[in-house]
């Protein structure tokens, strides 16, 4: 896997839509939930600079490592541009499943599952999310490759 954190340092005029790299709430993510998929199709953009919401479901266990590597599969139509794009379990607000078993009426969520980096064959919806966690540790680890 490939990774590249840079830091932000000339934000003068940018509006900045950060995704917390922190656990959030406790909602129940597994087979089957829809998540989204923010990035940039082909390039193109939302309008503006707004990268496009791409829906998709969750198709492996979160949980369980695929392929022994720390990630995840989920079913959706990305297209190249959208790797490195955040995947995110959204809800708008109301009754919520949670991770424990029980329904919560909250507000909005929005909580980062990932970052998505391609698919598992270019025939394929089937797609590779590294999880958050993950993320999270390369950024802390802050290691600088050798390319």
């Amino acid at each position: 896997m490939d990774v590249v954190a840079l830091p932000l340092t000339q934000l003068d005029g940018v509006d900045v839509y950060a995704h917390s790299l922190e656990p959030g709430p406790d909602v129940a993510v597994g087979v089957s939930r829809p998540v989204s998929i923010v990035g940039f199709p082909f390039g193109r953009t939302g309008g503006g600079a707004f990268g496009i919401w791409v829906q998709g479901t969750v198709a492996s266990e979160p949980e369980v490592n695929f392929d022994d590597l720390p990630c995840f599969l989920i079913d959706s139509r990305t297209r190249p541009g959208q790797s490195g794009s955040p995947v995110i379990f959204f809800s708008t607000g109301g009754a919520i499943s949670m991770a424990d078993g029980n329904t919560a009426v909250l507000g909005q969520v929005e909580k980062l599952l990932g970052v998505y980096s391609g698919r598992i064959h270019p025939e394929s919806d089937l797609g590779v999310v590294w999880r958050r966690e993950v993320v999270s540790e390369i950024i802390e680890g802050a290691v600088r490759g050798t390319d």
